[in-house]
């Protein structure tokens, strides 16, 4: 009988579990990068240069500060004797450069005036880089958030 040794394919249903297991370090840069991509979306559609923007703005800010930081302790194991940047991996360039973006966006806020337009081009830059394509990579097999959505391998 033909496909008699296929097992069949288990449906997987989408569990928090995995990310609850997970250090407390991942869990801080999981929700927060959760909650930044939402606010973002916010920021991005909502009217600009309200008190509303500003507030939700510095809490948006905030949000990627955590996010940046907390990305920067999140490593690899490593043995005895392995070089140190072993533990790290290509996701940590976006550590790099959203803190950057970070940087250059305050920057152009703080100088106000003509520079003040200035800042959307750091954020939004760290919206697609830090909060877009560094969580897509997010999902990719093997990393917890892939385990979120799809369930565990195997």
């Amino acid at each position: 009988m033909r496909g008699a040794n296929i097992r069949p394919r288990q449906k997987t249903i989408m569990s928090l579990e995995p990310l609850f297991e997970a250090s407390l370090l991942i869990q801080i840069h999981a929700f927060a990068a959760i909650a930044a991509f939402f606010l973002g979306i916010v920021q991005l559609s909502a009217p600009k240069g309200t008190l509303p923007h500003k507030s939700l703005g510095a809490v948006w800010v905030g949000l990627m500060i955590v996010v940046t930081l907390s990305s920067a302790f999140i490593v690899n194991p490593t043995k005895p004797g392995d070089p140190f940047w072993a533990r790290f991996s290509y996701i940590h360039i976006f550590t790099i450069v959203t803190a950057a973006g970070i940087v250059g966006g305050l920057h152009y806020l703080s100088r106000g005036g003509a520079e003040l337009k200035r800042h959307k081009g750091p954020f939004i830059g760290i919206f697609i880089g830090g909060l877009v394509v560094a969580g897509a990579l997010a999902f990719i097999p093997g990393r917890i958030m892939h385990e979120v959505v799809f369930g565990a391998p195997g």
